[in-house]
Order: structure tokens, then C-alpha cells, then sequence
């Protein structure tokens, strides 16, 4: 795989792309994306439509659900470039890319209660070799994975989920990647960037330098390689 890296010169830093095409180039077939997103909430719907674009197979997703309607990661799906999905709610009742993947055996599903996925890309981000959860001690998820007994409750051990890229979406950023959210879109954003070897984030507005309040940035630039505007699409008149 192609080292993942920004524009970089000796004088200056700048993680502005041009266009979600280049920022996206270089994923391989095979690789591991994080996409943000709570449903609609968050996801970075162009990021999606240029990796589709861009052609990359046997993905394996890391995602909150598996896709809404047509659009978006389902579109994803319906292009048959996922061959396999982590989540924790992929059967909504607009997830029929998935359902019909799924029931053709033709797309594999890691089933991970949210709670317990948050945690695990936390987890890689924060550099922790796993962790004991009660979720779903008792139950079919864990099936073959390690359990112990702390105090008077049984444990599951579950292990951090690594990701090559994160395609994630910001509301603002500057060049050196600094990243404030709107509202509760950024849900799981911060905890993929630093989970991913390179964090690709889709914004609406890009700034100067010290136009972001520090107090405001959420996910520092240290964990974002690259950074794509993506104008807002045009609201209908009523």
C-alpha cells in the first residue's frame, strides 16, 4: 500500500485537497474505511460517491448501520465493492442493498453492539490492546471470544478496530486539518480519525490559520491527512 500523506513542503503545511477524487487516489482494493455517520447525520456523502468513482474492491467497512435508501454507503454496497461490514444496526427498514447482499451471501457482516464499537475504534486510536465489556456476555456475539468473571459481573474481551483510511465529514477546517463539527453530525468522526492511518474529511468551509477558536477544535490535526471542500448543495425554493 501507498504511504498515505499530505501535501507537505519545508515552509508550510497544507492538507487542503483539490477535489474528494484525489484526496481518495490512492485506496487499494482490500483496504479497511471507516466511514462517520449516524445514519444520514454526519456522513460525508460525497467521499462515498468518489471512492465508488475511484473503483477500490473487497472493502471492508466500518460503519455505524449498512446504508439508507440508494444513496450514500448504500450506494456503496449496490456497487458491490464491500466485501465485508462492521456495524451495529444493518437491518433498518431502507437497508434492502445490504438485506439483499446479505441473504445472497455475497457480502460478510461482523455484527458489534454500538456501544462496544465506539469503544473498540477508540480503543486503536487511543493504543489500547482491548478491553473487558458485559455487552453481550451470554449471546451469540460472543461466541468464541475470550470471557473472565471481575468482582460479581462476566466480561467479554474485545479488541480495537484498526482502519487504513476514515472518510469522515467536519462542518469547518483549516490547512494544518484542525476540525470543529456541527452538532451531534460529528458522532463517531473523532474517535475514526485517530483510529485510521489516514483521515480524509470532507468540510464545508475551509479557514485561515487562527480563524478556528482552539476551544472549539475537536479533532486536532495531528490525525488528518487530508482535507476536501465540498460546497453545500443548493436548497429548493419552497
Amino acid at each position: 500500500m501507498r504511504q498515505c500523506s499530505a501535501i507537505i513542503s519545508p515552509l508550510v503545511i497544507n492538507k487542503f485537497f483539490a477535489s474528494a477524487e484525489a484526496a481518495l487516489a490512492d485506496i487499494p482494493d482490500g483496504a479497511t474505511v471507516m466511514i462517520g455517520g449516524f445514519g444520514n447525520a454526519g456522513m460525508p456523502a460525497a467521499l462515498i460517491d468518489a471512492l465508488i468513482a475511484q473503483g477500490a474492491r473487497d472493502l471492508t467497512i466500518v460503519n455505524n448501520n449498512a446504508g439508507n435508501g440508494d444513496t450514500g454507503l448504500a450506494a456503496l454496497l449496490k456497487a458491490k465493492r464491500v466485501k465485508k461490514i462492521l456495524c451495529s444496526f444493518p437491518r433498518q427498514a431502507d437497508s434492502w442493498h445490504f438485506d439483499a447482499l446479505y441473504r445472497a451471501k455475497e457480502i460478510e457482516l461482523e455484527l458489534v453492539p454500538q456501544g462496544t464499537l465506539a469503544e473498540r475504534i477508540r480503543a486503536a486510536g487511543a493504543g489500547i490492546g482491548g478491553f473487558y465489556t458485559p455487552t453481550a456476555f451470554g449471546t451469540r456475539l460472543a461466541e468464541g471470544k475470550e470471557t473472565r468473571r471481575i468482582g460479581d459481573r462476566d466480561y467479554v474481551l474485545e479488541f480495537p478496530i484498526h482502519a487504513d483510511y476514515a472518510l469522515i465529514k467536519a462542518d469547518r477546517a483549516d490547512r494544518w486539518g484542525n476540525l470543529t463539527y456541527r452538532m451531534t453530525a460529528r458522532n463517531f468522526a473523532p474517535i475514526m480519525a485517530s483510529a485510521a492511518k489516514c483521515t480524509v474529511v470532507q468540510v464545508r468551509e475551509t479557514v485561515e490559520l487562527g480563524a478556528l477558536d482552539p476551544e472549539m477544535v475537536v479533532t486536532p490535526g495531528i490525525f488528518v491527512k487530508r482535507v476536501v471542500k465540498i460546497a453545500a448543495p443548493l436548497q429548493k425554493a419552497a
